[in-house]
């Protein structure tokens, strides 16, 4: 089976990382194309029981956008140190698996990689598996790279 379409979400972190290296090794074997993405809440606050002024909204923005900007540059790095030239994009909307499969449906991909923690018991239960989410929310081949 060969992929023509590699989606990774990145999110800043060593493990989401490790997704983008294992990716890139793909994609660099079955000659596809890798799209990097990673996802800003258009609004964070949406259950929150509290007003917020614009100048809060304004700062997380400006904040969110500068972290998902610096985690996709390092993720192109280690694009490119595999030899691999990659796409990335800032997805606005929900930090959510719903996200990640719009996204990835939006760039017709036949894969999805993604990193894990591999949480297990009481910490996956109070902290949830993003990537299980994921999952269950998509019919696409999903690799879990573990931490």
């Amino acid at each position: 089976m060969s992929y023509q379409q590699i989606l990774v979400p990145v999110d800043g972190s060593e493990i989401s990382f490790s997704a983008v290296k294992k990716a890139a090794i793909l994609a660099k074997a079955f000659n596809s194309q890798l799209t990097l993405i990673s996802l800003v809440a258009e609004d964070p606050f949406t259950d929150a029981d509290f007003y917020y002024s614009s100048a809060i909204m304004k700062e997380y923005f400006v904040q969110a956008y500068a972290n998902a900007e610096a985690a996709l540059k390092e993720a192109l790095t280690i694009t490119a140190s595999e030899g691999v030239d990659a796409q990335s994009k800032i997805v606005k909307g929900q930090v959510s698996a719903e996200g990640v499969v719009e996204a990835a449906n939006e760039v017709k991909a036949d894969l999805i990689v993604m990193g894990s923690h591999g949480r297990k018991g009481f910490k996956k239960m109070l902290l949830g598996s993003f990537a299980q989410d994921v999952l269950s929310n998509t019919e696409l081949p999903v690799l879990v790279v573990k931490a």
